[in-house]
């Protein structure tokens, strides 16, 4: 490179799926492109980013992106997405323009977005080259929740435009068809790999060795399970988040390990979860068994729920059999089961070939 490239990346903080996708192609594409300046745009804390990425970046606590207003971990606020998209989508040109203005300010050689659309209209508007990545897009999901609501065509019809202004969507394995897509790029799973450190794990929770380690996670969504109404099974073990407060005498707090969450999924002998491509995919790349939680109604659902069956040990519990904790023949089963090889995340390689091919032009 002739000067120092500036990536500027916009990653919507909708979970922690979005984070989970981006941060191994950042690392690896720092790895190629060490002199590459990166500065992240998101409203993840800088806590979470610190913990996946692993390369220096600049941080600008800023977001666009509306994503799905949640009333729960599983339950999608319809009315006050509508609300809120309706709302951004009012005055769409003014609010391009002043995107595209934000973006001037940045200075950067090109733009990544995981997976907001305004930060794409407002490169386009700019003339920033720019790129899109991730297993879904707003204006499906959005389509999906908002038919039959005035004006949602209308809006979805920006959201493409947007989607559509960008070079290339890097579409990661497993995701929706979106079939809208003009520039649409199939790439491989994305997922960090991390080495198991269960020895030193039973060590510090004085576990047997025999005993089973369930990690609990809800994948960055606001909400909890009521883990205290939970039963007893025997020989197994929870780990679930501190904010959680878990009363149940067999749970284990999992922060108390402070140790990266890839390590401690590499770690575990299950991952009880909701439907999500950062659950789904890491634990199948480190080759975790997963039971998960039924979500009929978000879009991504069904292409997930396939390819994990496809790929891992997996099984669907009910969400009353979730929140209940009725699910310990299913849990049994997914346990007993003899453990796949572990998917390879040829999707980082494959991103990050596109983007430093294109960064170094």
């Amino acid at each position: 490179m002739d000067k120092q490239s500036h990536l500027l990346v916009c990653i919507s903080a909708h979970g922690f799926g979005h984070v989970a996708q981006t941060a191994p192609v950042l690392n690896a594409l720092h790895a190629r492109m060490p002199d590459l300046r990166i500065t992240i745009r998101s409203m993840a804390s800088m806590e979470h980013l610190r913990s996946r990425i692993h390369v220096p970046f600049d941080y600008v606590r800023e977001g666009s992106d509306i994503g799905m207003l949640m009333s729960s971990a599983l339950d999608v606020n319809v009315k006050a997405s509508a609300d809120a998209y309706q709302q951004v989508h009012r005055d769409w040109g003014s609010r391009v323009m002043r995107e595209a203005s934000a973006l001037r300010e940045f200075s950067p050689d090109f733009v990544l977005s995981n997976v907001g659309y305004l930060p794409l209209a407002g490169a386009n508007r700019a003339g920033i080259p720019c790129a899109a990545m991730s297993s879904l897009n707003w204006a499906d999901i959005y389509a999906h929740y908002g038919a039959g609501i005035s004006g949602t065509h209308h809006i979805t019809t920006q959201m493409l435009v947007a989607y559509n202004s960008a070079e290339v969507f890097l579409s990661l394995t497993p995701g929706m068809p979106m079939n809208d897509l003009y520039h649409r790029q199939v790439i491989g799973p994305i997922a960090e790999v991390r080495q198991s450190r269960r020895g030193e794990i039973n060590n510090r929770l004085n576990m047997h060795p025999d005993e089973k380690l369930v990690l609990v996670s809800l994948g960055g969504i606001t909400g909890r399970l009521p883990t205290e109404r939970w039963p007893r099974l025997p020989g197994v073990r929870w780990l679930v988040p501190a904010d959680w407060r878990s009363m149940h005498p067999d749970a284990f707090v999992l922060e108390s390990l402070e140790m990266p969450f890839g390590d401690v999924l590499a770690s575990v002998d299950a991952l009880v979860c909701k439907p999500g491509y950062g659950s789904f995919v890491e634990a199948a790349c480190a080759g975790v068994p997963v039971l998960y939680g039924s979500r009929a109604d978000w879009p991504e659902t069904a292409a997930l729920t396939q390819w994990l069956a496809e790929h891992a040990i997996s099984r669907e519990v009910s969400r009353l059999a979730l929140e209940s904790g009725d699910f310990a023949t299913a849990l049994e089963a997914v346990l007993n089961q003899t453990k796949p090889q572990p998917v390879a995340p040829t999707g980082i390689a494959e991103a990050v070939d596109w983007l430093e091919k294109r960064l170094r032009v």
